[in-house]
């Protein structure tokens, strides 16, 4: 057989100037909080400016002998604070710049939670569904490979993300142990328990979503019980906010997910849709209702799905008293000050989608000592640090009469640029 070299995506290209990308969207964020830093502002640019981006080539034989290229991509933010620590995607549609911009979220994420950690992010641009699972262990051992000379338990710590899970997380540990010669299963978070992974990882977004807007509902003197929830997004995180919602008697009744949406006042049943192979489509969901889907009457809004999807079209026409932000990045800037403007308080990405990163620390933790808590210690550890830093952030945005967000990157940012401070400059 002859073989043959495809090459899969064109070459890299960076969103036009005037099209909005998630990166736009984040330094903007970072100028709004910059006013009050105080002393700390002229630390600033380094928030602005990525420590490291790695591009790689990663190519790999196909099960019927073509040779085809990927291109991967890993970007450590900030360091100041610890190790990197981020996931890593595998989507059609990754980019260098969109890498840039979770990796920072992730370091303002893990400064918000005060973990010792930074910021850093990776992804593949590939369709995984396109691949065989033989195929997708040659493309995730081959991208470990790339990466392994920035990524380690002391340097850079990958997590799953957008179509990546617990398998190939096994992948890439057992990749990098292969390089190191001993078994390292700090290399990595999200892994199968039984290879050093931490019970109620799975769940801990979603958890972690659910527990920020018991906490927001509870400020608003909105109740659970019978709120009226929306959801975009059912995939780990949507899926686990749902139920807990669910659980807590809430009513969810508008799931919109890749194959469409359903809508149902009389609410959705959340567990059969879990188990659907086909999403929404399963249960009776259609593409004919993604418009309608923003304008459903409810309580609750929760974005689960993938960056920059609430507009400032969308701003102006949600019904909802409350907004999860349970992906990265979902909300533009000027979809912000409308949401603002019309009293609808959002909570950002950056406190209410940190519970997975925060267990991920477990993880890494319990990796180091060899000693794991039970499910429910890891929860329970879990609502209260997420509390405690919600709180720490609500009395940071009441006392500067700011949002949610601007208070959570006036205290990520204030911990962030005073280890750059104290820590200096080398050489």
């Amino acid at each position: 057989m002859t073989n043959t070299i495809e090459r899969t995506a064109p070459p890299l290209s960076y969103t036009g100037p005037s099209e909005p990308s998630s990166w736009t969207t984040y330094l903007e964020q970072v100028d709004r909080v910059t006013p009050y830093l105080k002393g700390l502002a002229r630390w600033v640019e380094t928030l602005k400016h990525p420590k490291r981006a790695m591009i790689v080539d990663i190519p790999i034989e196909m099960d019927d002998g073509r040779v085809r290229h990927f291109e991967g991509f890993r970007v450590q933010h900030n360091l100041s604070r610890g190790p990197g620590k981020g996931g890593v995607r595998f989507h059609p549609h990754v980019t260098l710049q969109e890498t840039m911009a979770l990796a920072a979220w992730m370091t303002i994420k893990t400064a918000a939670m005060d973990l010792p950690f930074g910021g850093a992010k990776g992804g593949v641009r590939v369709n995984p569904q396109s691949l065989t699972q033989n195929e997708l262990e040659k493309l995730t051992r081959r991208y470990t490979s790339e990466i392994s000379i920035i990524i380690g338990p002391q340097k850079d710590i990958p997590a799953p993300d957008v179509n990546t899970n617990a398998q190939i997380m096994a992948w890439m540990m057992d990749t990098y142990s292969m390089h190191a010669g001993f078994t390292s299963s700090g290399v990595v978070t999200g892994k199968p328990v039984h290879l050093g992974g931490s019970l109620g990882r799975v769940k801990a977004t979603g958890r972690g979503v659910f527990v920020t807007g018991r906490e927001a509902a509870g400020r608003l003197g909105m109740d659970i019980t019978g709120a009226r929830v929306a959801l975009q997004g059912f995939g780990n995180v949507g899926s686990a906010a749902a139920e807990l919602f669910a659980s807590a008697g809430a009513k969810v009744i508008a799931i919109q997910d890749q194959w469409g949406s359903l809508i149902d006042e009389r609410g959705i049943d959340v567990r059969s849709l879990a188990s659907a192979t086909s999403g929404i489509a399963g249960i009776g969901g259609s593409p004919n209702l993604n418009d309608a889907f923003w304008d459903v009457p409810c309580d609750i809004l929760i974005l689960a799905a993938l960056e920059s999807q609430m507009t400032a079209e969308r701003a102006r026409r949600t019904r909802a008293k409350l907004v999860l932000e349970g992906a990265n990045g979902p909300t533009l800037p000027d979809a912000d000050d409308i949401l603002a403007d019309r009293d609808i308080l959002v909570v950002p990405d950056v406190i209410c989608n940190a519970g997975g990163v925060t267990v991920s620390y477990f993880e890494w933790v319990q990796d180091f000592s060899s000693f794991f808590w039970s499910e429910d210690e890891i929860n329970a550890r879990l609502d209260k640090l997420m509390v405690e830093s919600l709180r720490k952030i609500w009395a940071c945005a009441d006392r500067n009469k700011i949002s949610l967000r601007t208070g959570t990157y006036v205290i990520a940012c204030e911990r962030i640029l005073a280890a750059r401070q104290e820590r200096g400059l080398y050489p």
